[in-house]
């Protein structure tokens, strides 16, 4: 090694930090997005018959705070990009760092490309299509060639977006949260103004008018759920014990304010503790309120016993499709699309479906942008290839790191979506991310005596309860918190990942990962490079 490079590829990362706390903000806003993962995952709640939504979105939204607190205090201390890879790297050792934050931020982002394919089919070209008339190509985005193509247009949007700079990015995210909240405003005021009578008459005239549905189709899809075996329970019944059961479901898209951790070597002001706590916690509580707010108008105007029964009933079709009632509209219940009826206008509805779709696109940037800069730090550790550490001059994206998600994605889009059973193997996808957290949140619990030099210059020290660190107790409640999440995700067929294919497959891909890493150890060594002492260092910003 040069001595001008030292330990790493080079002397800096070549990284830029352009953006402001705000646009953190907004990108930790975006990944626990209200709209395209919360209404999403909102429809699994039948799963749970029992439980109710609302009080499973508070108690998420207080054990998540803690998951914030400690993502705020490692960032804090080292905020550099990369994220969980360097805090693990530094504080538990180059090897687990690798094989976590390689298979939770890089192999199984890969996956999560078609289901965000899956999820813009059914919340923007489906409702839309079907809106204008074409309920024959809405439903054609279901099938194996819609979802491909629909992971094909997320490939391209998210490659555009990144390779433009975090600068340029941040003006479209903007872009797309004002936009999106403007919009989401108007779906909600609909639900605030409209009536029961008024959702019910609109529901009935668009299944006729679009689908071709017969007599009160509203009130066929809650004797439908009813006969297919699912009773919605009433609004106002939250008992505690099954709404703690729907914990794990909601965490779907509450788990996830920290997911611009991986970036803070491009934010401004990233050290101080006190603004990246802030920018994460009110991205979850806005979001966490929104939800219940939602909730509260879905129940006066759609009727909580008609979105429980229509949810029901279209996830029915997908895994009972034998048992499943026939659906009066044969489309996910976007509650958007269903709340646009309430304005017996086809321009109006499609416009607001237009607009609604910017949570996607401001949201979809995340299936690459944080995984880029975990392979770009790994690679400027030198573990992975230098080339994957080379970041433009003119935009400072590391463009190596960008192209070793997109093609890969492409495959495996490829796969999920015409190899029958291949999706089975993306089930865990959720899971092994919460893996990768354990790894960070074991690091920042023991932080304070791991790296204790480290630990004191840092703003969080001066964090206390009783003499014990906050870091570390706030560690403690959000490992179990995960703890719990992961057990119930292992052993509960509920949550739907239980599953042994998935299983043995993200066993496959941390084999991967542990090969990849001791191939490094080998070739490095063989170099005159120690790992183990790059990793005993920070690398400047």
């Amino acid at each position: 090694m040069s001595e001008a490079t030292g330990y790493f590829v080079r002397k800096a990362t070549g990284l830029v930090r352009a953006w402001s706390a705000f646009d953190a903000f907004i990108y930790a806003f975006f990944s626990v997005n209200f709209v395209t993962l919360g209404m999403y995952i909102m429809s699994f709640g039948p799963f749970v018959p029992q439980g109710h939504l609302l009080p499973a979105a508070i108690i998420t939204g207080i054990f998540v705070t803690f998951l914030v607190v400690v993502y705020g205090g490692l960032i804090a201390t080292m905020p550099r990009a990369g994220g969980d890879y360097v805090w693990q790297s530094r504080i538990l050792g180059g090897g687990i760092a690798f094989v976590l934050a390689v298979t939770g931020w890089w192999f199984i982002l890969w996956h999560w490309v078609p289901i965000y394919g899956n999820i813009l089919s059914v919340q923007f070209f489906a409702p839309i299509l079907a809106t204008a008339g074409r309920g024959d190509l809405a439903q054609w985005f279901s099938t194996p060639a819609g979802i491909f193509l629909s992971s094909l247009v997320v490939v391209a949007f998210v490659a555009y977006y990144i390779a433009i700079g975090m600068e340029r990015y941040a003006k479209i995210q903007k872009f797309c949260f004002w936009g999106g909240i403007v919009a989401l405003g108007i779906v909600l005021l609909l639900l605030l103004v409209g009536t029961q009578g008024q959702f019910q008459q609109a529901f009935n005239r668009e299944a006729a008018r679009l689908f071709g549905a017969s007599g009160d189709a509203y009130t066929q899809t809650i004797e439908a759920s009813r006969k297919y075996g699912f009773t919605p329970p009433p609004f106002t019944a939250m008992p505690l014990g099954p709404s703690i059961l729907l914990i794990p479901m909601v965490v779907f898209y509450l788990l996830w304010p920290n997911w611009g951790a991986t970036l803070y070597g491009e934010v401004r002001g990233a050290s101080d503790y006190r603004r990246v706590f802030k920018g994460m916690f009110w991205g979850l509580w806005i979001t966490v309120a929104l939800s219940v707010l939602f909730f509260l108008l879905v129940a006066k105007t759609m009727g909580w016993e008609f979105y429980q029964a229509a949810n029901s009933n279209y996830w029915a079709t997908i895994y009972a499709p034998d048992k499943a009632p026939k659906l009066a509209v044969p489309l996910w219940p976007y509650p958007a699309l269903l709340a646009g009826w309430l304005v017996d206008s086809r321009v109006f509805q499609v416009v607001l479906l237009a607009c609604m779709s910017l949570w996607f696109w401001g949201w979809s940037g995340t299936v690459f942008l944080s995984s880029t800069r975990v392979i770009f730090a790994a690679a400027f550790d030198r573990v992975l290839p230098e080339w994957a550490a080379q970041v433009s001059p003119r935009s400072h994206v590391p463009t190596g790191a960008l192209l070793l998600m997109v093609v890969p994605s492409i495959v495996v889009s490829a796969l999920y979506s015409y190899y029958p059973g291949f999706a089975t193997y993306t089930l865990d996808a959720t899971l092994v991310i919460a893996v990768t957290y354990v790894g960070s949140v074991v690091a920042a619990t023991i932080l304070p005596w791991r790296r204790p030099r480290l630990y004191q210059s840092s703003p969080v020290a001066r964090y206390k309860i009783a003499g014990v660190p906050l870091l570390t107790l706030a560690g403690g409640v959000t490992l179990a918190f995960l703890a719990f999440n992961l057990w119930k995700w292992v052993t509960d067929d509920t949550y739907g990942v239980n599953n042994r294919q998935s299983a043995i497959y993200m066993l496959i891909l941390y084999a991967l990962a542990l090969v990849i890493y001791l191939i490094a150890r080998i070739v490095r060594a063989r170099q005159g490079i120690d790992l183990a002492k790059i990793h005993a260092e920070i690398p400047v910003e």
